[in-house]
């Protein structure tokens, strides 16, 4: 078996790997757990070290990871670029803060002494995606190697390529050998891994029926999970909205990677009031954005990541306005090589419309009308979904109140779009996954949180 690396802008296979044999495999998973036995014990300067290592590659060599990300998945070079810079960004702040996220904390009981410590797991098993091929793996790995444990990476099958890139990276960082490895298997082979006993704990970034595949066979062997699961992000836009800003902000939103993130602008909740002007600014903003091969151009957005996930937006899109939704902007298969999709606007979507109902993976907006913030908030929770989720308001403690308290979602952001960061919690709620990455909450949750009593 192979896998192969196909441009998504022409449809041409750039690169063919061989999947790891099963003695690969089982050879990889062993280095993992026999370097975590000293791996573990190092001291934290010394885990430290690789990461920062690692940081000065991702940036040194940042060209070439954003043309191997535009070449496997289509993303826009500048963005790519940016992806790479902010992977050296977690690996250094996992570098500088790790060892006072994970110091011993005491705790006043009847002891002489009590504390809680935190000690690593084990291997973790990393099955990632291929929209942002290096900051998901990296998110995921910076906190995991910091804290003491060895890592296994199942990539995306369409990003091969930029699976053995962040190998490589580690390598040449100093990371000792089998502390992370890249494992080139199918999505078939992932419910063996979680049954090997050492493997110690399993972190997904996908879908919702990835993450409930993973969680049932996690919980079958008691392994600890991590799921960052799929979005339908809502953008609150009340009355009292700097629409210039809003527009500008939101529209980024539902277009950065081409549209393929799970906390990008997805349904786009506007108040009766400024709803008009609203929508024809998203449109005007929307139909300006330029879309092309990225290496071929500065364009702001490049095909969608397979011709598959372009065809089923597109019926997503169809079934939206079978269903009643107007269509005020694209909409349209383009002719020709290469999985392109243009920005599209979709307004006026009913309750058990697709595109209000449905994640849509692409450059694709829904505007929904309300009639207040009541209502809004009420639309706005009303998915199963609980990524991200954004209010704009000149009245920033109403934002505020309605971001902390209101709407139902793991990140919600005040006038601005929502974005993940290595000094804040990110993950969801409800069908949007479980447990969290990044900050201090991030680095503890592969940890045994451990209490000590000294009587």
């Amino acid at each position: 078996m192979a896998q192969r690396s196909i441009d998504p802008a022409t449809g041409e296979v750039v690169a063919e790997y061989d999947e790891h044999t099963p003695a690969e495999v089982t050879g990889a998973v062993a280095a993992a757990s026999e370097q975590f036995e000293t791996w573990r014990d190092r001291p934290f300067a010394e885990r430290a070290a690789p990461l920062r290592a690692a940081a000065d590659l991702l940036e040194t060599d940042v060209d070439r990871w954003a043309e191997l990300m535009a070449t496997e998945m289509g993303k826009p070079l500048g963005q790519g670029r940016s992806e790479a810079e902010k992977c050296a960004w977690v690996c250094r702040y996992y570098a500088e803060h790790g060892q006072d996220f994970l110091a011993p904390e005491p705790a006043e009981t009847d002891a002489s002494r009590s504390f809680v410590a935190f000690r690593p797991l084990g291997p973790v098993l990393a099955v990632m995606p291929w929209n942002f091929p290096f900051w998901q793996v990296l998110r995921a790995a910076a906190p995991a190697l910091m804290a003491g444990n060895t890592m296994l990476l199942k990539h995306a099958s369409n990003v091969p390529g930029c699976a053995l890139a962040i190998e490589e990276i580690f390598s040449r960082a100093g990371m000792p050998d089998g502390a992370f490895r890249a494992l080139l298997i199918g999505s078939d082979r992932v419910e063996g891994l979680i049954a090997n006993p050492a493997v110690r704990g399993i972190t997904l970034t996908g879908s919702t029926p990835a993450g409930r595949a993973v969680a049932e066979a996690a919980g079958r062997h008691l392994k600890k999970t991590v799921l960052e699961l799929g979005g339908s992000d809502p953008y609150v836009v009340l009355e009292d909205a700097d629409l210039e800003a809003t527009v500008e902000t939101c529209v980024s939103s539902r277009l950065i990677n081409s549209g393929q993130s799970c906390i990008a602008a997805k349904r786009f909740i506007v108040v009766d009031r400024v709803r008009d002007e609203f929508e024809r600014r998203v449109v005007a903003r929307m139909a300006e954005a330029t879309m092309g091969a990225p290496l071929e151009g500065n364009f702001d957005i490049g095909p969608l990541a397979r011709t598959d996930l372009r065809d089923d937006l597109h019926d997503q899109v169809k079934r939206s306005v079978a269903a009643g939704a107007t269509l005020r902007l694209g909409g349209e298969r383009p002719d020709g090589p290469g999985a392109f999709y243009p920005p599209t606007v979709l307004a006026d979507a009913a309750p058990g419309n697709p595109a209000r109902e449905e994640e849509l993976f692409g450059p694709v907006a829904s505007i929904i009308p309300v009639a207040d913030e009541a209502e809004a908030i009420e639309v706005a929770n009303e998915t199963s979904f609980g990524l991200g989720a954004a209010v704009f308001t000149a009245d920033e403690e109403r934002g505020v109140r309605i971001a902390a308290e209101r709407l139902e979602a793991g990140a919600c952001f005040v006038n601005a779009f929502v974005r993940s960061d290595p000094r804040l919690p990110f993950g969801g709620i409800k069908d949007s996954g479980m447990g969290r990455e990044l900050s201090r909450f991030g680095i503890r949750e592969f940890v045994n949180v451990k209490s000590v009593y000294v009587a």
